[in-house]
This record gives structure tokens, C-alpha cells and sequence, in this order.
């Protein structure tokens, strides 16, 4: 079976459950947004918010959608930058835990820490201080880590590093992996959209975008936007909340919904319908069952805080996959 290799920013999420938005006003984050920040101001988040419930878990869109895969049987890799501290050895001793193959390497600034902020509509807000995920650039990538997978799975929240993107998904399309891209942010994506434009065109075979994304991506709606990605590589991927989600392959079109499900914390809806769907090409899915597969995993991990399916949550899809 196919292995999949995933990039992205090694982070320890600390997700904190808000009674209302009054916090991110006091704190000037834009709701539903991901906001880089500083040590000291991650510090002041963490202060700020040490009253309410916080859940720690092994982050980082990336490494969210490789654990799903992991969890699916998919044999896969990651590749990352943490610190030599207790955070990053809690990092890496969860992918072990999880059957993934960690290529990390060490960095003597602190493992990066991405405070996830839940409104009471189950938005997020991320104030994220990068630290040595950040640090992660082309001259750590070694062609060799790609050797034995057939994905490279990428966040978009990387792309702020041009040279290193660049480079991973050369190495990657050179040795013949497919390579797929979640845009990950709209702010990102704004910020970025030329460089994104000529990557996603020559380099990427998979792109995954909520309708936030696809709008700052293309300027147009779930529907248009959907034909302008899917000009631009093989298989286009436009999430769209509650209405699901709709894909393209070629002149081949699905449209997906969602599963029934009380949602509890939006965090890594995204990253695991990527799991989802990915596991779906693997298998050699239809478009409509990779979806399908992808909305499955999405609604369970917003049954709970975090970016992790619960061991009940992945009972119910075990028992839905036989």
C-alpha cells in the first residue's frame, strides 16, 4: 500500500475552550483567524486564558493529517523542526506512539506552541508562536526521506518559507511522489498568492481549500473557484462548512455532504478530511467516497476539544469502514 510523508510546522497545541469572544477582543486576534505571535505574547495568551479548560496535544495541521492517516493503517512519515526541550520530546514520542516515522530535527530555540482559542460557535483562533518549527528550511530537507512514499503531503501555513517549499515539492515530484497542498489560512493564502499560484501550477497534484481559502485564492465563489484549482492541478478539493464539500477531477465532479454530528470544536476539521481523503486515493476511492471519507473523519474530530478523534470516534468509523 502507499506511504505518505507530510511537512509542516511541529507545534504543541494548547487548546483552551473560551466562555465568549471577549478574550480575543481584549487581545486584538481576529476570530477565525491564525495569528503569528511571539513567545512573549504566546506567553500572555497562555496567562490570560489559564482559567478555563486546556487540552495539550501534538499539533500542527500537517502532523494532524498524518496521525488521522496513521490511525487509517496508512504508513507515513513527517518531517519537522522542534527544540531540544520537553515539548518537542512530547512531540516526537507522540508520532512514534502513533506507528509515524519522525524525521525531526533539533533546534536549540523552544518547540513551536500554537494556542487554539474556541469560541462557543466551536470557531478557532490561533495564536501561534512558531519557535523552531519556523526554523525548518531547504537545506534540511535530504532527498532521502522521500525514498519508499508515494505522497508528500504539505500544510499551507509553510509556504511563508518560498526557498523550502520549493525545494521539498522539486525533490518530492523528482522522485515521483504526488504532492498535495492544504491552503491551510486565507490571511496565508493573501499574503502569498503569487508564489502559491506558480507552486500549486507546476508542482502540486492534490489541493485541499476551505471557501475562505479558495475566495483569497481565485477572488470567486466555492463553485468557480472549484474549476480555477482544478485548471491547475489533478484534483481540486473546496470545503464549504456545513454544506460539505465539493471536488474535481478532469471533467469528473463530486459533491459531498456532511455527516450528522453536534460540533463541539472546529479545530483540525480540515486536516482530517485531508486524512480522509488521501486514505480514499490510496485506496483507489471514487471522488465521491474519497469525499465522503474525508467528511467522515472531519465530523468526528469536531465531536471534541482538539485535533484528535476520540478512541469512540474512531470505534464508530472502524465499524463504518468494515
Amino acid at each position: 500500500m502507499d506511504k505518505i510523508l507530510g511537512m509542516g510546522n511541529a507545534l504543541v497545541d494548547v487548546m483552551t475552550k473560551l466562555n465568549n469572544d471577549s478574550t480575543l477582543t481584549e487581545l486584538n486576534l481576529p476570530k477565525g483567524s491564525m495569528q503569528l505571535v511571539d513567545a512573549n505574547f504566546s506567553k500572555q495568551v497562555i496567562e490570560s486564558t489559564h482559567h478555563l479548560n486546556q487540552v495539550m496535544t501534538s499539533g500542527g495541521s500537517a502532523a494532524n493529517t498524518i496521525h488521522g492517516l496513521a490511525r487509517l493503517g496508512i504508513e507515513s512519515g513527517f518531517v519537522g523542526k522542534v527544540g531540544a526541550d520537553p515539548l518537542g520530546v512530547f512531540f516526537k514520542e507522540d508520532l512514534e506512539e502513533a506507528g509515524i516515522e519522525p524525521f525531526l530535527l533539533l533546534s536549540e530555540t523552544p518547540t513551536g506552541k500554537a494556542v487554539a482559542l474556541v469560541s462557543p460557535d466551536s470557531e478557532r483562533t490561533f495564536a501561534t508562536y512558531l519557535g523552531a518549527a519556523v526554523e525548518l528550511c531547504a537545506s534540511d530537507i535530504n532527498p532521502g526521506i522521500f525514498e519508499g512514499y508515494q505522497y508528500f503531503h504539505i500544510e499551507g501555513y509553510l509556504v511563508q518559507n518560498h526557498e523550502l517549499i520549493e525545494t521539498a515539492v522539486k525533490i518530492a515530484k523528482e522522485k515521483g511522489l504526488k504532492v498535495s497542498l492544504d491552503l491551510a489560512s486565507y490571511n496565508v493564502v493573501e499574503e502569498n498568492k503569487d508564489f502559491l499560484h506558480r507552486i500549486v501550477r507546476d508542482f502540486v497534484d492534490i489541493i485541499f481549500a476551505n471557501e475562505e481559502e479558495a475566495r483569497a485564492f481565485t477572488g470567486k465563489n466555492p463553485e468557480e473557484s472549484l474549476n480555477e484549482l482544478a485548471k491547475l492541478c489533478e484534483y481540486a478539493v473546496v470545503k464549504i462548512g456545513k454544506q460539505g464539500s465539493l471536488i474535481k477531477h478532469g471533467t469528473d465532479e463530486a459533491r459531498v455532504g456532511i455527516i450528522g454530528i453536534d460540533a463541539f470544536d472546529t479545530t483540525g476539521a480540515g486536516d482530517l478530511y485531508a486524512a480522509g481523503f488521501l486514505y480514499g486515493m490510496v485506496l483507489n476511492l471514487s471522488l465521491s467516497k474519497c469525499g465522503k471519507m474525508g467528511a467522515l473523519l472531519s465530523g468526528k474530530v469536531i465531536e471534541n476539544l482538539g485535533a484528535k478523534i476520540s478512541e469512540k470516534g474512531w470505534a464508530f468509523i472502524k465499524e463504518h469502514l468494515e
